[in-house]
């Protein structure tokens, strides 16, 4: 048995997650959008200078195809659309917080090995 999902067959619901926010930006952008939201798409990218612009479409795209975040287009002129998480994408806030505090606990420890290293 496995879970099919997007013409892929996944072997465990832990295998399934990495793919949905497996990816170089979407837990940056999900992050992004757990501080403020919603958020245009120049906003996001004002917040993450790294990523082009191609890249972080793509990247939405992919977030709002597995219902994780929802895109809200307003009909006027000049076209204003609009990021958030959608309730699904709401609750990776657990996840995506420890994932951010393990990297600043990581960033610490490779500071403190490089002294290490440094002073030998």
């Amino acid at each position: 048995m496995g879970i099919h999902y997007r013409e892929k067959t996944f072997f465990t619901s832990k295998d399934l997650a990495l793919s949905v926010i497996g990816g170089r930006w979407k837990i940056a952008i999900i992050w992004c959008l757990l501080q403020e939201s919603p958020l245009r798409l120049s906003e996001i990218q004002k917040k993450l200078p790294n990523v082009n612009q191609r890249m972080l479409i793509r990247q939405l795209r992919e977030l709002e195809d597995d219902q994780i975040i929802t895109r809200m287009v307003y009909p006027v002129v000049p076209p204003k659309v609009e990021y958030e998480l959608s309730e699904i994408g709401r609750l990776l806030e657990p996840v995506v917080t420890s994932i951010c505090h393990w990297g600043d606990h990581f960033r610490d420890f490779l500071e403190k090995s490089a002294d290490k290293t440094a002073a030998e």
